[in-house]
Order: C-alpha cells, then structure tokens, then sequence
C-alpha cells in the first residue's frame, strides 16, 4: 500500500507536535509512505522579520522573485530539514525533497497576478518508487520547478494531490488543525462524495482553506486515489488511529457518479 501524507505547516511550527507526528510516521512498517508539508505561518514570520509584507489574493500568498527566493530557503530549507532531521531521530529514514528534484512536479504559472505561484502540471514520481522501494521516507516541500527553469510555490493541498495522483497513491491523509469537515450544523461529516464536497463550497458552507482542501480532496480521489482523509494532526496516536481504521474526521471517496 502507498501512503501519502500531507502535515500542514502550522502543525511542523510546534515542536512537540512536530515529534509526536514524526514517531507515529517513523513506527509506520507495512507501508510504503511520502510526506508532503507546507509551512505558510513558517514563511511568514521568515519575511515579517525582515520587512516584508505578504499580500494574499484568493487565499494565496503572492510571490514576487524576493519572496520566491525565500520560498526555498524557508520550505526547502528550513522546514524541510527540521522535518527530516525529527523523522530521522525516530526510526525513519527520512529524505528532504523538492518537487524540482527529478521533476517529481513541473508547474506552470497559476495567475500573473500571483506572480511565481505554480499550478502542478506533471508528476513523474519515479524517484519516490525508488526511494519508498529502498525503505527510504521522501519529505517533499511544497515547491515545483517549471519547464524553463522557474521555481514556483505551490499550495500544500494541490502539491499533495499532485504527488498522490503521479505516484498512485491507495490513500491521502491531511494532517490539519481541524478535526474534520463541518456542516452547516457546524457537525463533523464522517463521510463525503465528491458530489457532496462540490455542495458544500458551491452553498457557502466550506470557504477558504476548507474549501480549498474539499477541492484538493476531490481531484486526488477523482485520479484514483481509493481516500483522502481529513483530520486534526495534533490528536493523540492520529495516524495509527487512520491507518487502523477508526472513524475520525472526514474520508472523502468518489462516489461513483457525481
């Protein structure tokens, strides 16, 4: 079985949960397993300290080339090797990456407004076989090369379904700083289809990162991963509880025909 797990930035910004995420992907053995992060509330701090002012345009940060240069220092760099280095100390054998290595992603430009924001195009995931086949743990950064050499930031949702999808992942679990998905009762939805994920943003009920993560969910179970899960990272023992079966948070499946 292939895995692929996507932990949110906010969650790598706490240093015990951090460990604790890092023991339970470490102890995992009867799977072949990636790791995607993102590290927006990292990248943040990282400009503000210098002066920075981020501006964000329909929940994406827009990236000039000085802030574009930051991304690698930042995603690629320090909160790569934080991750790696916290695998490393607890039984995995954890390997830094970028989507530009061995064109694990190639984006192309999202938006001009944006500037250097990436929308993934390609995925050849042919090192994470090799890697994941060697029993090694790919940590990928949310970072894309373009076919011209550009580098690009992507989002850490759409990098996450962009590898799945390009490495035939059986199974995505986001590791958020939400328990799950809501409805309009403000109630945990164990389950969702695609069609009902396109209800609940098309009605106002999921907006933002939600959203955002809904649509991301959907087309990574529409290319053919068998579920995506969402659930809160920092709950005691989460990915075994995942992994076991337990109902927690929000499995999203396709649903046959929407």
């Amino acid at each position: 079985m292939k895995i692929l797990i996507k932990i949110g930035g906010t969650l790598l910004d706490d240093p015990a949960t951090r460990a604790s995420i890092s023991s339970q992907i470490g102890a995992i053995r009867d799977a072949a397993v990636t790791v995607v992060h993102g590290g927006g509330k990292q990248m943040t701090r990282f400009l503000e300290e210098r002066g920075v002012q981020s501006t964000f345009v329909r929940g994406l940060r827009v990236t000039t080339p000085e802030i574009a240069d930051a991304v690698l220092k930042v995603f690629a760099g320090s909160v790569n090797s934080q991750l790696v280095e916290s695998l490393n100390r607890r039984g995995a054998r954890a390997v830094g990456l970028t989507g530009i290595d061995a064109c694990l992603a190639v984006a192309e430009q999202l938006d001009p407004e944006l500037g250097q924001v990436g929308k993934v195009v390609r995925s050849d995931a042919g090192l994470l076989d090799v890697l994941t086949g060697a029993g090694y743990l790919p940590v990928v950064a949310c970072v894309a090369g373009g076919a011209e050499g550009e580098v690009y930031n992507v989002n850490g949702d759409s990098m996450a379904v962009a590898v799945a999808a390009g490495w035939r992942a059986d199974r995505v679990v986001f590791l958020t700083d939400v328990a799950g998905v809501l409805d309009q009762d403000k109630q945990i939805v164990p389950r969702l289809t695609v069609a009902e994920c396109r209800k609940l943003t098309e009605t106002g009920v999921a907006t933002g990162g939600m959203q955002a993560k809904l649509d991301a969910a959907s087309d990574a179970v529409r290319k053919g991963v068998g579920e995506v899960r969402i659930v809160r990272g920092s709950e005691p023992d989460i990915v075994d509880r995942v992994l076991r079966g337990e109902s927690i948070g929000t499995s999203i499946v396709n649903g046959g025909r929407e």
